[in-house]
């Protein structure tokens, strides 16, 4: 699966998040200061280029939807992150995050007890 630039992912969080749309009800989702127009256009058809991205008409303009489910971009990206900066090791990264964040055992705890309900 190919890697979202900044903008690229910016773009995708608002089209995870609103489903379908038009470029400008993603800017309408944007941060200050908003993006011209033509580059959100730009960049949903690069999206498109990638995949990630499809479009249907509706009048003279188009809608806009995401191929990729924002669960699966991210399970790639964090097992990404995980072989590159911690030779795959999920309890190197949970480490790291801890020592470095000052978690205490009972957020770690809090978080164990999170997964346990997810597994049932």
């Amino acid at each position: 699966m190919k890697q979202l630039t900044k903008a690229e992912e910016e773009v995708m969080q608002v089209l995870w998040q609103l489903e379908k749309c038009n470029v400008a009800a993603i800017i309408e989702e944007l941060p200050e200061p908003k993006p011209a127009y033509n580059t959100v256009s730009t960049i949903v058809r690069i999206l498109e280029s990638k995949g990630f991205v499809n479009h249907e008409q509706e009048g003279k303009g188009y809608l806009y939807f995401p191929l990729l489910k924002k669960a699966d971009y991210s399970n790639q990206s964090i097992n990404k992150l995980v072989d590159g900066y911690f030779q795959g090791s999920f309890k190197s990264m949970v480490s790291f995050f801890m020592k470095t964040n000052d978690m205490n055992l009972s957020e770690l705890e809090s978080i164990l007890k999170e997964i346990k309900k997810e597994e049932k």
